[in-house]
């Protein structure tokens, strides 16, 4: 794996032809067309990749492959994580006689790095991206993909945007927000909380409001939810990257790379006593420092509210930040990735090749790679772009026991699992644990 610290190697210059005889051009001396088209045809010869493969990252000795991430930022646990279990996962792989190259460069979880990076990577020729992490990051460099036909693979989000019918050089690995927060709010209600009990804490920005999409899809069946969802339907639309969301429904907000939970906590607290009530679940969407803080000072102003949080949080990191709160116990986590103890053949690879550095973070990253595997592996005929789309999108297969389903969407897997942290671990949710946790 490449990141920004490493030389950049140079782009390889087109072959020039000079003219035949000096500077005479070829067509006023004999036989200068023949010895022209000679030299074209021999330089063909000697480069086996078909002419509509060429400018897509495929030479007759390479695939070069690009992501996008936070390698230094305040989110950079995510980045590390995907990039390394990627890389875990191409590691000395080849497709034929081509070796396969991950080059990965760092946007610090910052839209505005976002595109300048992948721009870059367009420019140095990568086939595809694989792995970029971020909502609001996938919100600024998909059109950018778009317009150039160049695949995005397993990006580290679930928001919607990336799962609409235009996204039609998408493929995502995992679950949706939607379907991560409908798992957690489901169950919630199922064991005895009312609809005005259930609150959120998000990241004021694209990856938060597609968290407020998530709840607004939970609650929208229950007759009890009206007047909810309405308020949360307003909170959504308001326009630019930062509104004053605050004091609307039952959400408090933080701005995307700051850890003030105040306002957020206050915009809570306004709900419960507008509408006599009390956030028994506290739905949170954002990184795993910034929510850690935010629970943290709930904790401080003793309040006993039941937390969540979804798959992109990442699990070690937010652990870890949580436990710097003093917090090690009733919070829900989302996964989209099978259980670190699974015994599925995908999980012990990624378990044996990724050794310490092993997590829900890059055991997803490492999924996203045998994915992409999958896909080089089984192009009909040339190696192009859209022969890896079609290589994946409307069939059905396995990846190491786990399943596979691009038949009806471009989203593979449907698998939401909940964790409970319990004295400081992860561990599976069972139906009990409701019970003690309330």
């Amino acid at each position: 794996m490449k990141t920004d610290s490493s030389p950049t190697p140079p782009i390889p210059a087109p072959v020039a032809i000079p003219p035949i005889h000096g500077n005479t051009p070829a067509s006023s001396k004999p036989g200068g067309f023949a010895l022209r088209g000679l030299l074209i045809v021999l330089l063909a010869l000697g480069n086996s990749t078909p002419a509509h493969a060429a400018g897509q990252g495929i030479t007759p000795k390479r695939i070069l492959l690009g992501g996008v991430m936070d390698l230094k930022g305040r989110s950079k646990g995510l980045g590390l994580g995907m990039s390394s279990g990627i890389q875990a996962a191409l590691e000395g792989q080849k497709i034929g006689p081509r070796q396969i190259q991950y080059e990965v460069r760092n946007d610090s979880y910052n839209p505005k790095k976002t595109i300048e990076a992948t721009r870059r990577l367009i420019e140095r020729g990568v086939f595809l991206f694989a792995g970029n992490v971020g909502t609001p990051t996938a919100k600024v460099s998909l059109p950018i993909l778009k317009k150039q036909g160049i695949p995005a693979v397993g990006f580290f989000t679930g928001a919607g945007l990336l799962r609409t019918p235009e996204a039609t050089n998408v493929i995502n690995y995992r679950a949706s927000y939607s379907q991560e927060i409908a798992a957690v709010i489901d169950s919630a209600l199922k064991h005895g909380l009312q609809a005005d009990e259930i609150c959120a804490y998000v990241q004021n920005d694209a990856y938060g409001m597609a968290g407020i999409q998530g709840l607004i899809d939970a609650l929208r069946q229950r007759e009890d939810s009206a007047g909810i969802v309405a308020k949360l339907e307003a909170l959504r639309k308001l326009p630019g990257d930062n509104p004053p969301r605050n004091g609307i429904g039952p959400v408090g907000v933080y701005q995307r790379n700051t850890y003030l939970a105040r306002p957020g906590y206050e915009s809570l607290k306004q709900w419960e006593k507008a509408n006599d009530t009390q956030c028994r679940l506290v739905v949170t969407v954002g990184s795993y420092t910034s929510v850690a803080k935010f629970i943290g000072y709930a904790r401080y102003k003793h309040e006993n509210w039941l937390f969540s949080a979804v798959s992109f949080t990442g699990a070690e990191n937010f652990r870890s930040a949580l436990k710097e709160m003093n917090t090690e116990n009733r919070v829900i986590m989302t996964q989209v990735v099978p259980h670190l103890d699974s015994k599925l053949e995908i999980v012990q690879q990624a378990r044996k090749a990724l050794g310490e550095h092993f997590n829900s973070v890059s055991l997803e990253g490492y999924i996203v790679g045998k994915l992409i595997l999958h896909g080089l592996r089984n192009i009909d005929g040339e190696p192009t772009r859209r022969a890896f789309l079609d290589a994946l999108l409307g069939k059905s297969f396995q990846l190491g026991g786990l399943k596979m389903d691009f038949t009806d969407d471009n989203q593979g897997s449907d698998l939401v699992t909940l964790t409970l942290l319990k004295n400081g671990e992860w561990r599976p949710m069972r139906e009990r644990d409701w019970a003690a946790i309330r």
